[in-house]
């Protein structure tokens, strides 16, 4: 993506090796029983299972991802950024739409900027309508912030409740459903997409419901949503309710997007290169520029809406025996082949990309006081 340096979104990748006291070696655990009547393994939570951690900057508006036409001179700005923790989700139905607005300009050839996953995706849709397309990005995966996601599919989180406008809201449901349907073309071990049961945990009476926000417009999208009663998980938390939903694999999908955009168009159609300003941008060729920076909008645009919002992720070890995720007070665990990877972490307006051995801490000691409670 282009963004200054200090302003990247990709993140850095540290061992951070202190996680406190009383994480120690797990023994394997005994099958537990699932009511699919698969089995469920415990996840070994312990500091020598660490392989890496990973910190990115979310590009965050509270009202939700730009998208919309901007013209300066004899250019097109399709502007198509600030999905929050959403991009992934999101990222072929905000790519359609954007699509839409460059089919009425009429012109034939496109500049697309930046080449996470936002990017990319914009990049195929016009390929695939015939256009001549010039992907520039200063970072390519698996430099991207995208890379770096939790990555499974979560569309609601690109805006805040007290936010978000009723036109947003059908913005964003046309969207959600957009993308939801093209990532069922990609399902499968080339592109690293994949079906997985999913168990939102909680210890309390009133766990969310998927009625409110802007979940209840996509209640359809999660198949064999179910409450579980006690005697059916187990897991150490009274209410569960699990569903299945769609989990991709980061650098497997990316690299197969920027692949396809390589055999699309010829290896030139993929440019590294950085803008600082405006005016640089305005001096592409290409009569339409697709903005689809991420934070890099913020020095380019001037968008006082977008803030970083910092993530960090602890990757454990894989354990390709553990097939499901969780989710719950203020934790995830998601299984991926490049390792199980434990969250979530959420910094307002922290630009560092340092990880916090303290966060790392909580997330670690939440998660395996989770899974050693498994029963």
């Amino acid at each position: 993506m282009h963004e200054m340096v200090n302003r990247r979104t990709w993140l850095k990748t540290a061992g951070l090796a202190a996680v406190g006291a009383g994480l120690g070696v797990h023994c394997a655990s005994p099958l537990e029983p699932n009511p699919n009547g698969t089995q469920l393994r415990r996840v070994h939570v312990s500091r020598n299972r660490i392989i890496r951690t990973t910190v990115g900057l979310r590009p965050t508006r509270p009202s939700g991802f730009v998208l919309r036409s901007e013209t300066f001179g004899d250019k097109t700005i399709i502007h198509n950024f600030g999905h929050g923790g959403s991009g992934m989700s999101l990222s072929w139905g905000t790519a359609h739409l954007a699509m839409e607005l460059a089919l009425e300009t009429g012109a034939s050839q496109v500049a697309v900027v930046g080449a996470g996953v936002v990017g990319l995706s914009t990049a195929r849709l016009l390929q695939q309508k015939g256009y001549q397309v010039t992907v520039y990005a200063k970072d390519l995966p698996p430099r991207t912030t995208s890379n770096m996601s939790a990555a499974y599919f979560g569309p609601t989180g690109a805006s805040q409740p007290d936010h978000t406008t009723p036109e947003f809201e059908n913005v964003w449901h046309r969207a959600t459903r957009l993308s939801h349907r093209y990532f069922q073309d990609y399902l499968g071990d080339e592109y690293g997409v994949r079906w997985v049961p999913y168990y939102l945990v909680s210890h309390s009476q009133n766990p969310p419901s998927p009625q409110r926000g802007l979940g209840r417009l996509i209640t359809d999208l999660y198949p064999e949503t179910a409450q579980l009663d006690p005697s059916e998980h187990p897991f150490p938390t009274p209410y569960v309710r699990r569903r299945w939903t769609l989990q991709f694999e980061p650098s497997v999908y990316l690299n197969a997007l920027l692949r396809d955009v390589r055999l699309a168009s010829g290896p030139r159609s993929v440019v590294v290169r950085e803008f600082t300003n405006l005016d640089e941008l305005l001096m592409l060729d290409e009569p339409v520029i697709m903005n689809c920076t991420g934070l890099g909008a913020k020095p380019l645009f001037g968008d006082e809406e977008l803030h970083p919002v910092k993530g960090q992720l602890t990757v454990l070890l894989p354990q390709p025996e553990v097939n499901y995720a969780v989710v719950g007070g203020g934790l995830h665990m998601l299984p991926r082949r490049d390792g199980i990877i434990l969250g979530s972490t959420r910094e307002a307006n922290d630009w560092t990309l340092e990880p916090s051995e303290k966060q790392m801490e909580r997330v670690m000691n939440g998660n395996a006081e989770f899974f050693d409670a498994m029963t």
